[in-house]
């Protein structure tokens, strides 16, 4: 596509960035058939091809609309027009930008500035969200049902394994996951525990960022970065193997720290090393499945419940790890059921749910009824977002898949079936 940005932004490091992106797309439209909010609304201008062309006119120097901006706000960022797209536009990265442009250009009105503030406020610091949430959960039995469902139930983390393995990794603690599921990373410690691997904390380290990213606060995203890297380098300095993440959302933002703290001179290049660390919990056990004897088990060993997994927009699209947690979850026995259009996003997409409601709740709904399809007796994900989503949707159980497997290896190692 050709494109001439306005000359004032294009000498910037973001108008290089968007003008090589922009001449990568070709228009070919391929994006559209697998664009969540196009197939919902049928409208170009909420499609990768239709944002796109709205991005090169802003950046181009036309005058910025509000309309330009709600076609920005209502993408949900889940790339799966990446994964389809034929010469390898990096949209996400175009988006990101262009929301950035557009918030610096367009002002919003009173209650939404409040909305994005309060969120941006409040839920990457647990300190602040885990008052609120247990004030909801006692509040509950007073609350609308569709209100009530979105508050998860409190279950305890159950037994953390002592650092007691020469091999060690970090894991992210994130901000919102460790108050609606403190359980999930001490599922996964325990799972590394049986692997020789035990899974340390860095006391300062928290949000990963990508809650302010996503809302074009860049420099709140990054300061986020900067914390995080100062918490982590003094482990990695003495030998921590990887930072694992549970959250897939997550993931997807620390493998890109690198791109996004570039033009940092303090902390390019250690920026360039963690997010050549960052893991996905799936990528961690799949590479130590074949080497441990524990692993393996008799293929008489099923079991005898259905499942359906959710592979999460940023798993699969943001990580590139498609098909590894299925491949995983049958190794162990998982019957697994038929997801039609497993590729579309379930309408979480961060903090999504909150600001677009309306189609959050019709893509709420179109993933339940796919996931419900196979008639599963459980559900399984990898990313909180999703998971508190969905489970307020289904009276199907959700769970993280590294519970499960959790649950698993303890059965095996008791002996049970």
């Amino acid at each position: 596509m050709f494109a001439s940005l306005d000359p004032q932004f294009r000498d910037s490091p973001d108008g290089a960035e968007a003008l090589s992106i922009l001449r990568t797309c070709v228009h070919c439209g391929f994006c559209l058939a697998t664009c969540p909010t196009y197939q919902l609304l049928g409208d170009e201008l909420d499609s990768p091809r239709g944002r796109i062309y709205l991005m090169k006119n802003m950046l181009e120097g036309q005058p910025v609309s509000r309309l330009t901006q709600r076609h920005l706000d209502r993408c949900l960022t889940c790339r799966s027009c990446e994964t389809t797209c034929p010469s390898g536009v990096k949209y996400g990265r175009l988006v990101d930008i262009g929301r950035s442009y557009a918030e610096a250009h367009v002002p919003r009105g009173p209650l939404d500035y409040l909305k994005r503030a309060l969120l941006k406020t409040v839920l990457p610091r647990p300190m602040l969200f885990r008052p609120l949430l247990a004030a909801g959960r006692v509040f509950s039995p007073l609350l609308p049902l569709s209100l009530r469902r979105k508050i998860p139930t409190f279950r305890p983390p159950g037994p953390w394994p002592a650092a007691r393995h020469s091999r060690r990794m970090l894991v992210l603690a994130g901000c919102v996951q460790p108050v609606l599921a403190p359980d999930i990373n001490a599922a996964a410690a325990r799972v590394l525990d049986r692997l020789g691997i035990s899974l340390v904390t860095a006391p300062r380290a928290g949000c990963c960022g990508a809650l302010a990213h996503h809302l074009a606060d860049e420099h709140q995203a990054r300061d986020a970065m900067r914390r995080n890297i100062d918490a982590w380098w003094p482990f990695v300095e003495q030998g921590a193997e990887a930072i694992i993440v549970t959250a897939s959302g997550c993931g997807t933002e620390i493998k890109e720290y690198g791109h996004a703290l570039r033009h940092d001179p303090d902390y390019s290049d250690r920026a360039q090393q963690i997010a050549a660390l960052a893991r996905d919990i799936s990528e961690v056990i799949s590479e130590e499945l074949t080497d441990n004897a524990l692993f393996y088990r008799e293929n008489e060993r099923d079991v005898s419940a259905a499942i359906a997994f959710q592979s999460p927009c940023s798993l699969q699209h943001g990580q590139k790890l498609k098909g590894v947690v299925e491949e995983l979850l049958q190794s162990w026995g998982a019957r697994l059921t038929p997801v039609p259009d497993a590729h579309l996003c379930c309408g979480s997409a961060g903090t999504y749910s909150l600001l677009q409601p309306e189609l959050s709740r019709r893509l709420q709904a179109n993933k339940v009824a796919a996931l419900e399809s196979g008639k599963p007796d459980l559900i399984l994900t990898a990313n909180i977002g999703c998971l508190t989503h969905l489970a307020s949707a289904t009276d199907t159980p959700i769970q993280h898949w590294v519970q499960w497997l959790d649950a698993r290896l303890s059965d095996h190692h008791q002996g049970n079936p």
